[in-house]
């Protein structure tokens, strides 16, 4: 692990756990979506709590970031691939 003060500070604002469920490319970038997700929504949360932010300023952004997670989703998961073709035999 690099300790250069950045990557502490990213990992700190933007932690990453790791995933075990079912391995494909696609469940593991959702996965990765829907953990930035509940980090940016426990900001936001955390900002208007404080009064940082007011209650509909919040309300936009957590409702612009489920639009976007949905959508994620449904690229990632929802959409069926076209089955692998046969290969000849080796």
């Amino acid at each position: 692990m690099n300790d250069n003060p950045e990557n502490v500070k990213d990992q700190f604002f933007n932690p990453q756990s790791s995933y075990h469920g079912e391995f494909t490319p696609e469940s593991l970038a959702f996965n990765a979506n829907l953990q930035e997700f509940a980090n940016r929504i426990s900001i936001i949360c955390n900002l208007e709590t404080g009064g940082r932010m007011n209650a509909e300023e919040a309300y936009q952004e957590i409702k612009q970031l489920w639009k976007q997670l949905k959508k994620s989703k449904v690229e990632l998961l929802d959409t069926p691939y076209p089955p692998k073709p046969d290969l000849p035999p080796e």
